[in-house]
C-alpha cells in the first residue's frame, strides 16, 4: 500500500492523516510496524517535570516528511540532522496535515538522547473549521472517539504526544467543548504513554474567535488550564511576559514561549539574534519554545551547515539548561545519523552519502570557549558509523593541559567503572600531546535533584587507571583494548569508587613537556564507552525464538 511503501522503491515510509475520516479509521496494520519506534524514551536528570525553564524545539521544514520518511535510510548527500539533543527538553515535528505522525526516525534518535517527542494535530482555514464542527459541536461521544484515537496512535507509535493547533473559528457549540476534549485528550494520552504530553498552541480564544495573544491571558486560560502547557505565538514584548509569569503562578514552567528562528513579524530577535529572545524570555523564569531553528539550513544553505549549526546553538548555550546522564552504560562512536562514508574499526568501508536517523548515536555536549576550544563534528574519519568528534583548541602558556567536559552524569557511582577511549591526534607534531579521561564525583546525597547549571563544585576529580590488557572477566567482550587500527590509538581505563555520585566524563589533552609557549592541538575522538565492570561480567540473557519478516531481497 502507497501509504506504507514508497512506490518507487517499495522501501517502507513514514506517513501522516488526512482528515477526521482517516484519523477515525486508522487501526494498527501490520504494514505499519516499521513505524513503531524501537528505541524507548532514555531516562534523565532532572526528570522532565523539574521545576525550571524547560525548551522545545518545533521541527518545521519545507512541509514535513522529506528523506527523513525513508525509515530504512536513504543516499542523501547533505541532509539536515539535529544533535544538540543535551541542550532541548521536547521535540515537536511539525506539518500541515492533520495528524502529523512523527518520523520514526526522530522519535528513535530523540529517544536515546532523553528527549520526547510530541505529534501535531492541526485544523486551520474552512476546511479545519468544518473538521472542527463535525468532532467539537458534535458532543461526547465525537470529541471523545477524536481523543481516543490520538491516545492510541502515540501509544502503537510510541511517541510522546500531541501539540493541538486549532487555527480557525470556532462556532459557541464548538469552542464549549474545546477544553473538554483537551482534558479529555490529556487523560488519555496521561494513560496510555508513560510521561505523555499535551501542548496548546496559543490561536483560538475562548469566545471561538482566531486571535494570537503571544501571552498567557484571560482568553486563553482555559485551555492552558485543561493540558500541560502552552505554546504561545512569536509577536510578543516584554510586558506580555511580565503578565504571563504573573498569570501562570506555580505553572510558570508549563509555558512555552514562542521565538520564531526565521523572525517572522515583529519580533525581538530570530536568526543569530535568536540569544535576544531567549534571554528576556529567561528573565521570567518561562520556559522557550523555539520555532523552525532548521533556518540554519535553510537559510544559510547545506555547505557549512554542521559548523553553522554549532556556531548558533553555541550562541544559545548559557540559555539552555542541559539534562544529565543517569544510567550505564554509556557508549557512543558520536555518530549523527549521517555520512560520506561508512566507518568500521577506523576503516573506511564504503564510499557514499547515506542518512539515517535511527543511526544516530548518543550526543556529547557540545563545549565552546571563545578562541580557546570548539567542539565539531568530522565526516572525514570516523571510529565507526559517520563521524566522529573533532576537539580543535590551544593549550595556554604555562599550563599543562585542557578539559573538555563530554557528558554530564547524574548518577550513584558502581563500585568499579570500566572505560574505553579511542582516540587520534591530527596536526605537525602529534606526540606532543596525551590524550586521558578524567570522571568528576561528589559525595553521596548532595546531587539528585534540582538544576544542573547550579549544582556544588564536583569534590572529586579522578584520573581512571590505565589497564594495559583487559580483566580477564571482560576479556572477550572488550578485545578492543587491543584493537586500534588506522592510526586510533585505543585505551582502557578502571576506576574504583565509594560512596558517591558520578558527575562529569572529561577529555583531558596535556602536553608531554611543559611550555610557555602557546600550543594548538586537533584531537578526534572515535568512541567512548563507560561500563559498570559488574554488570557486564555477568552473563547476557540468551535471546530465542527469533523471527524475521517482511522481507524484501532486491
Amino acid at each position: 500500500p502507497a501509504r506504507y511503501f514508497d512506490t518507487k522503491t517499495t522501501e517502507p515510509i513514514s506517513f501522516f492523516l488526512s482528515g477526521l475520516e482517516e484519523l477515525l479509521a486508522w487501526q494498527p496494520n501490520s504494514n505499519d510496524e516499521f513505524n513503531v519506534s524501537a528505541v524507548p524514551l532514555a531516562k534523565r536528570q532532572p526528570p522532565l517535570h523539574s521545576r525550571r525553564p524547560r525548551t522545545l524545539v518545533c521541527h518545521d521544514m519545507r512541509g514535513g516528511y522529506l528523506e527523513d520518511r525513508f525509515i530504512q535510510g536513504s543516499a542523501t548527500r547533505n541532509p539536515y540532522v539535529f544533535y544538540h539533543w543535551r541542550y532541548i527538553d521536547i521535540f515537536v515535528y511539525f506539518s500541515h496535515h492533520t495528524v502529523t505522525i512523527p518520523p520514526v526516525v526522530w522519535t528513535n534518535a530523540a529517544h536515546r538522547n532523553s528527549v520526547p517527542v510530541l505529534g501535531t494535530f492541526i485544523t486551520e482555514w474552512t476546511d479545519g473549521g468544518k473538521l472542527c464542527e463535525a468532532f467539537l459541536a458534535g458532543g461526547e461521544e465525537a470529541y471523545g472517539a477524536v481523543a481516543e484515537q490520538l491516545a492510541r496512535i502515540a501509544q502503537h507509535y510510541r511517541f510522546d504526544g500531541w501539540l493541538v493547533n486549532i487555527e480557525n473559528t470556532l462556532s459557541a457549540a464548538a469552542v464549549g467543548n474545546l477544553p473538554l476534549f483537551l482534558r479529555d485528550l490529556t487523560a488519555q494520552v496521561h494513560s496510555a504513554v508513560p510521561g505523555g504530553l499535551v501542548i496548546w498552541y496559543d490561536s483560538v480564544l475562548k469566545d471561538g474567535t482566531l486571535r494570537w495573544q503571544n501571552e498567557l491571558n484571560d482568553e486563553n486560560r482555559v485551555f492552558f488550564d485543561a493540558c500541560d502547557g502552552l505554546f504561545t505565538n512569536y509577536n510578543w514584548k516584554e510586558e506580555q511576559l511580565e503578565r504571563t509569569q504573573r498569570l501562570a503562578g506555580p505553572r510558570l514552567n508549563d509555558v512555552y514561549v514562542g521565538v520564531d528562528v526565521f523572525a517572522r513579524g515583529d519580533v525581538i530577535g530570530g536568526g543569530f539574534d535568536t540569544a535576544k529572545s531567549l534571554r528576556l524570555i529567561r528573565q521570567y523564569g518561562l520556559s522557550a519554545a523555539i520555532f523552525a531553528p532548521g533556518w540554519v539550513y535553510e537559510h544559510l544553505g547545506k555547505e557549512n551547515f554542521l559548523q553553522n549549526e554549532n556556531r548558533f546553538w553555541g550562541s544559545l548555550a548559557e540559555y539552555l539548561p542541559t539534562h544529565s546522564i543517569c544510567t550505564l552504560p554509556l557508549t557512543t562512536s558520536f555518530s549523527l545519523g549521517m555520512g560520506t562514508s561508512t566507518f568500521l574499526d577506523g576503516k573506511d568501508e564504503e564510499s557514499g552519502p547515506w542518512y539515517d536517523l535511527s543511526a544516530q548515536d548518543i550526543q556529547p555536549l557540545y563545549p565552546e570557549l571563545q578562541g580557546r576550544l570548539s567542539t565539531n563534528c568530522c565526516l572525514q574519519d570516523a571510529w565507526c558509523g559517520g563521524s566522529s568528534l573533532q576537539l580543535q583548541g590551544t593549550i595556554p602558556p604555562g599550563e599543562e593541559s585542557v578539559a573538555v567536559r563530554l557528558f554530564s552524569l547524574q548518577m550513584p557511582a558502581p563500585p568499579k567503572l570500566f572505560l574505553n577511549l579511542l582516540y587520534k591526534l591530527e596536526g605537525p607534531q602529534p606526540d606532543d600531546f596525551t590524550v586521558a579521561l578524567e570522571v568528576t564525583t561528589w559525595d553521596s546525597g548532595t546531587c539528585l535533584e534540582g538544576n544542573p547549571t547550579s549544582l556544588p563544585e564536583p569534590n572529586g576529580r579522578h584520573h581512571p587507571r590505565f589497564l594495559p590488557a583487559p580483566p580477564p572477566g571482560l576479556a572477550k567482550l572488550l578485545a578492543a583494548c587491543h584493537r586500534g587500527s588506522h592510526g586510533w590509538t585505543s585505551r582502557c581505563y578502571e576506576l574504583e569508587l565509594q560512596d558517591c555520585s558520578l558527575r562529569d566524563l572529561s577529555v583531558i589533552v596535556s602536553r608531554q613537556q611543559p611550555s610557555l609557549d602557546e600550543t594548538s592541538f586537533t584531537c578526534l575522538l572515535g568512541e567512548v564507552r563507560v561500563l559498570d565492570t559488574a554488570s557486564v561480567a555477568a552473563s547476557p540473557p540468551q535471546v530465542h525464538s527469533v523471527m524475521a519478516s517482511q522481507l524484501w531481497w532486491q
